[in-house]
């Protein structure tokens, strides 16, 4: 599983600084130097944000990105926290997506940019682990 703070640990260049977000965002970042997180984040959120972030450093980007930049950087970054071998075994007895979220240490969201992304060969494989819980 993909480790966003100890990344972050290796990046010794990189400033975090939590502080009330005015426009909601959950984050933002400079490109180079600087994350910002909103400080009134859940752990998991804050986790989940920190990678969209650093995805978003690691591309060179910086200011707000096009929706289809944003949506890019939304995939790789659930592909990083949920592995598609933890998102089977928590498949098999999730009831719902939110406490499926939670298992996975990630939002809804996040979660959902993961279903919404498998390849064919994830597919197949969340399809049988669906269908031996039935």
């Amino acid at each position: 599983m993909f480790d966003p703070w100890g990344a972050l640990r290796r990046l010794t260049h990189i400033h975090i600084s939590f502080i009330r977000m005015p426009d909601g965002v959950p984050g933002r970042t400079d490109g180079l130097r600087v994350i910002w997180l909103d400080k009134r984040l859940q752990q998991d959120e804050r986790r989940c944000a920190l990678a969209h972030e650093l995805v978003h450093m690691e591309r060179g980007h910086d200011g707000c990105q096009s929706p289809g930049i944003e949506y890019q950087v939304c995939v790789e970054t659930a592909r990083r926290l949920i592995l598609i071998e933890d998102l089977c075994s928590s498949a098999a007895w999730a009831r719902s997506h939110q406490e499926h979220a939670e298992d996975l240490w990630v939002t809804p969201e996040v979660l959902t940019h993961r279903l919404t992304s498998l390849t064919p060969n994830e597919t197949a494989q969340l399809s049988l682990v669906e269908h031996q819980n039935r």
